[in-house]
């Protein structure tokens, strides 16, 4: 498995959160799979209000790392979407995983958390149905 990022350690937490970790990656990833989020334009339009020097950072790393790729805009040459890789696609699990711990210790909204529900339900399908949208998701 080849990576462009310098390990701190073996540890494979460590590792892993050395390429999607920080806050503004896993949000990029978020909106990714869960908005369907796919330009600069849209990552922007976040409610956490991301600054365009970090989106431009943040993008070019999880590029560089595979988790996304750049595709040309199919109606702007000059514009271009992002699409997650296999290796961003297989992190949906672990978002769901991190969606049912903070239904459990934060106050979430109620459409948010009947959700959850559904999902805690049956999260292997839930799972399939999201990572078989996004890899069918190609421009």
């Amino acid at each position: 498995m080849s990576s462009s990022h310098k390990k701190r350690s073996e540890c494979p937490i460590s590792c892993s959160l050395d390429i999607w970790g920080d806050k503004w990656s896993l949000l990029i990833i978020r909106d990714m799979i869960f908005f369907k989020k796919r330009s600069y334009g849209d990552f922007l339009k976040s409610a956490e209000g991301i600054a365009t020097n970090i989106l431009a950072s943040r993008l070019l790393a999880l590029e560089e790392n595979g988790l996304i790729e750049k595709l040309e805009h199919p109606d702007n040459k000059v514009k271009v979407l992002y699409k997650l890789t296999q290796k961003g696609i297989d992190l949906v699990s672990v978002f769901i995983e991190i969606y049912i711990w903070a239904e459990k210790y934060f106050e979430i909204p109620k459409d948010l958390k009947t959700k959850i529900k559904e999902v805690k339900n049956d999260k292997e399908e839930f799972v399939k149905m999201i990572t078989k949208e996004l890899r069918m998701n190609s421009y």
